[in-house]
């Protein structure tokens, strides 16, 4: 069936417009309870990042798990990858996020893990999405479930991020600065870092319940940048809103993305030999990492952009590293899934382990140039399939001359279409990819002229 709620990363939206209202979330969570109920157990974690629609979307969603029979824990602001641990050490039937990870505060959205501390698979989620189109029947009143809270949540996930460390190792003498993106890492982040022995500064760790993602975080990381350079710190680490992603920043303020990021835990894990597997990336990924594990010998596999689907590939080829760009790294040697503070955790301890700094880290792998445009679209249109825009994707294809990669692809969790042009001259890069930009964008506005 072709799925109405769910995306590329869950669900999404902006608050107060459907799926992304108090009913809707309140039927989702009844419709889910139905369905993850019946794979045994009857425990749901809810937790979410610091969004002031949070503390409606977990009242509604309690209340929907509750009509369907389940009992709910509540961990309070907790980041993404936290609920999934939780979720599978805890022996939850199901963790569920109140966050829309990068996305500016006017939006939220709903992700689920299954009792495994993994993304739900397709049928689970299309059976969820079946149940939700049912009317809303309440168990008998002696089956309704009950709401508690867990008050040592993050006692125990900050555990879980320390011992992702080898044995022994601390972070004495390293100056970092974080940057929690006021949002789920805030109070977490800065206490295990200061726990391994580092000197901690932070920013971005002040939330208001709308400052999520402003100006700050991984998506923004010139505040960082500044940062690090004027403390003089050795390197600075900036998350996502709900925390599953990471970007890091040199000694020199210069950024270090999810590719390079990638390449370096896969170079030492490769060294010590406990590098399972292909490495998986996504189709987003820089042509440059592909070449620079090529010439380590290991293998690197696409899959399509979403960390779910770079999960699925890691468990069919047998692998332990994967991740995107963006910064998404999944470690499965460490954890099920992507998490921005175990991730930043294993290239701090390459450095202390090599002694170098990043900059030295990162330059094992050239990136090929690489620009991308976001081109907003009405949601739901096959903007692609118009014969503009083909026009447009063949010359720019044609003018790569095979030197290069175009990507066109529908956002799952935004109303864009992201253009993505890389190849080996800068300049020719962003020119064609604004001229695809372009056509996109001109034929997304004929088509909601014609809508209208």
């Amino acid at each position: 069936m072709s799925k109405r709620l769910f995306g590329t990363d869950g669900i999404r939206g902006r608050v107060g417009e459907f799926p992304i209202t108090a009913d809707s979330v309140l039927k989702l969570g009844w419709a889910a309870g139905r369905v993850l109920g019946r794979q045994g157990g009857r425990q749901v974690l809810i937790g979410k990042d610091t969004r002031l629609s949070g503390y409606m979307f977990e009242s509604a969603l309690e209340a929907g798990l509750a009509a369907a029979g389940l009992d709910t824990v509540l961990l309070g602001p907790m980041p993404t990858p936290g609920i999934a641990y939780l979720t599978k050490a805890l022996g939850a039937c199901a963790g569920v996020v109140i966050s829309a990870s990068h996305n500016p505060h006017h939006d939220n959205g709903i992700k689920f893990f299954s009792s495994s501390g993994e993304k739900l698979d397709d049928a689970t989620e299309a059976a969820i999405e079946e149940a939700f189109e049912r009317p809303l029947v309440t168990v008998d009143s002696t089956q309704i479930g009950r709401a508690t809270r867990l008050q040592d949540a993050h006692e125990r996930y900050s555990a879980f991020c320390i011992a992702s460390m080898a044995s022994g190792a601390r972070l004495d003498g390293l100056k970092v600065v974080l940057d929690c993106a006021n949002g789920a890492t805030y109070q977490i982040a800065p206490a295990v870092f200061e726990e391994l022995g580092a000197a901690v500064s932070v920013i971005g760790a002040e939330p208001n319940g709308v400052n999520i993602n402003v100006d700050c975080g991984s998506v923004h990381p010139q505040q960082l940048q500044q940062r690090v350079r004027a403390e003089g710190a050795h390197v600075g680490v900036a998350f996502d809103g709900d925390g599953d992603r990471v970007i890091m920043v040199d000694e020199n303020g210069e950024i270090v993305d999810g590719d390079e990021i990638l390449f370096i835990i896969a170079r030492q894990r490769q060294q010590e030999r406990t590098l399972r597997g292909p490495v998986v990336g996504t189709l987003m990924s820089n042509f440059g990492l592909e070449v620079a594990l090529r010439s380590l010998g290991v293998e690197f596999h696409r899959a399509k952009v979403g960390d779910r689907y770079v999960l699925e590939l890691l468990r069919q080829h047998g692998g332990s590293l994967g991740g995107e760009s963006s910064g998404h790294i999944i470690c499965l040697d460490r954890t099920t899934t992507g998490d921005g503070i175990v991730s930043a955790l294993q290239v701090l301890e390459v450095m202390v382990q090599t002694g170098r700094p990043l900059s030295e880290l990162k330059q094992g792998m050239a990136k090929l140039p690489q620009h991308m445009v976001n081109v907003p679209i009405t949601r739901g249109s096959d903007v692609l399939s118009a014969p503009s825009v083909q026009q447009a994707l063949q010359a720019v294809e044609s003018k790569l001359a095979g030197e290069g990669r175009v990507l066109l692809r529908p956002s799952g969790t935004e109303p864009v279409v992201r253009v993505m042009v890389e190849g080996a001259d800068a300049d020719m890069v962003v020119r064609l990819a604004n001229e695809l930009a372009a056509a996109v964008g001109e034929a997304a506005s004929r088509m909601a002229a014609m809508a209208n």
